[in-house]
């Protein structure tokens, strides 16, 4: 297991982390619940376990997480538990189902003494965000990677990000895609279909 890391921590010129997680996947058993309420289902409880695995083998560990406060999303973040290091958690209605422009709202707002920040929300916010991070010339180049990334964003996946600059400063195309890891790259989950919910 590689130990937790974030970019050039103490290099002088400061290289922040950016990762850009969707919940994983939710059941819709009860029609009762409002979509805020919808929990994860089994699959998605043991994507997510295996998502922190794979999190804690890249040595990703943020300092701050930025969760939308619906009920699937904070049940993600529980199965990421616990840290090598405990960040600092904050629970937002403003990431409920919000578009690509409110996160990066939320974003640009983060203390700037943060080296790493997991944001984890909804799609389709949360792909358009990653798209429009990675930039125009990026995208249309379509490397392996962000081949990956147009074909779409499944429940549980996750998008690390280096952000040269500061949070204040992020913009579209303002970010380079580092690495793009969804629940079926892991052996565990790899014969399963993607979710979409």
């Amino acid at each position: 297991m590689a130990s937790c890391h974030r970019r050039n921590a103490g290099g002088p010129a400061i290289i922040r982390q950016l990762l850009l997680m969707r919940h994983a996947k939710s059941s819709w058993d009860d029609r009762q619940l409002s979509d805020h309420a919808r929990p994860l289902n089994a699959r998605g409880r043991m994507a997510a376990v295996l998502m922190r695995k794979a999190m804690a083998d890249f040595g990703l560990c943020p300092d701050i997480v930025l969760v939308s406060s619906s009920r699937r999303t904070l049940q993600t973040l529980g199965a990421l538990e616990p840290w090598d290091e405990t960040p600092l958690i904050e629970p937002l209605d403003a990431l409920y189902l919000a578009s690509a422009e409110a996160m990066l709202a939320v974003l640009n707002e983060v203390t700037q003494t943060a080296r790493s920040v997991l944001l984890l929300a909804h799609n389709p916010g949360m792909h358009d965000l990653a798209m429009q991070l990675a930039g125009a010339s990026a995208m249309s180049f379509e490397s392996p990677l962000t081949r990956r990334l147009i074909e779409g964003y499944p429940t549980g996946a996750l998008a690390e990000f280096s952000v040269p600059g500061p949070w204040a400063e992020l913009r579209p195309g303002g970010a380079r895609l580092v690495r793009f890891v969804a629940p079926r790259d892991l052996p565990d989950l790899r014969d399963l279909p993607d979710a979409t919910a």
